[in-house]
């Protein structure tokens, strides 16, 4: 505990999951109080990454450790990075080496959904909870499990990965060599191909506004679904029923107390949302429904940095 006269140390975490590095200086108590954004350098992470650093630094000259949320299977056991589609040049490299040297930090890596649900638990909507699955949907599908306030890894540290539940074994072949993973039909890529496919084999689907739009987004879904478009409230109506079949699996397996639901697919709000509880409930053991919390998370952009860095905060790790 820090005395009157020495103020508590502040945390940098770091989110390299998206086209976007988002960092973040945050306080002990989990304010953001410094952001930084900068298009992320996919190739030259590591510079990027000790380069922001030294700029939130130069903010605050309490900085005691250093998170970064990766895009893929990281090992905590090892601090490598044993998986990322989206940065393999991370993979290649030893990027907790390069970190530490770069920054005299301690430095804790770790998966983005594990950051991510470490925030919502902390600071988020999970607060308060004690065991919490996270869940984010985005471009792809992710989870992690909190259990007793710690991040539950598994045996080797691959936990959580929600996105591939199977609900349709004959369903569409899927990234990770299964068929009919949930990602393969709520990621938001997934949702703007079904929605293609309804457009061009329904007539009466053409009535919708996104079939003036040929390049349009999951985003833009949620938008005319928000505006009351039927067929975009239709395919969000979907989505939340292919979600909430897996968010029922999650609570028959686990009797979990909360489940945060983030990412930006999730930015539809209510429209998904509903659909997801309603189809949780009635595919659930009813006792272990009642007693879950289903809500959205609250932390946005920030989740992964802000995780990530309470994260360094909490971690053990020697430096």
């Amino acid at each position: 505990m820090s005395s009157p006269t020495q103020p508590a140390a502040d945390y940098i975490g770091v989110d390299v999951s998206g086209v976007t590095l988002r960092a973040a200086l945050v306080a002990h108590d989990g304010r953001v109080t410094e952001r930084r954004e900068a298009a992320l350098e996919r190739d030259n992470v590591a510079v990027q990454v000790a380069r922001v650093a030294a700029e939130l630094r130069d903010v605050s000259p309490r900085v005691a450790a250093l998170g970064v949320g990766i895009p893929g299977l990281v090992n905590r056991e090892t601090d490598c990075v044993i998986v990322s589609a989206d940065l393999p040049s991370v993979v290649r490299s030893d990027l907790h080496a390069e970190l530490r040297r770069a920054t005299g930090l301690r430095v804790e890596l770790e998966n983005d959904a594990n950051a991510a649900a470490y925030g919502e638990y902390s600071v988020g909507a999970g607060c308060g909870s004690r065991n919490m699955f996270y869940v984010t949907i985005g471009s792809g599908i992710g989870g992690a499990l909190i259990l007793d306030g710690r991040v539950w890894l598994g045996t080797s540290g691959f936990a959580g990965e929600f996105g591939h539940i199977t609900i349709d074994p004959e369903g569409n072949e899927c990234s990770c060599g299964n068929t009919g993973c949930l990602e393969t039909y709520a990621s938001a890529p997934n949702i703007v191909r079904r929605t293609h496919d309804r457009l061009f084999r329904d007539g009466t689907s053409s009535l919708s506004r996104l079939s003036m739009n040929r390049d349009f987004t999951a985003a833009d879904i949620a938008r005319e679904a928000r505006n009351g478009d039927d067929f975009a409230l239709l395919m969000i109506e979907r989505t939340g029923r292919f979600i909430g079949t897996a968010v029922a699996a999650v609570i028959n397996l686990l009797n979990i107390e909360c489940i945060v639901m983030g990412g930006g697919v999730m930015e539809a709000g209510d429209l998904i949302l509903d659909p997801i509880i309603r189809e949780a409930g009635r595919r659930s053991f009813q006792p272990s429904f009642e007693s879950a919390k289903i809500v959205t998370a609250t932390l946005g952009g920030d989740a992964v940095s802000v995780g990530a860095a309470l994260l360094a905060r909490d971690s053990a790790a020697p430096a």
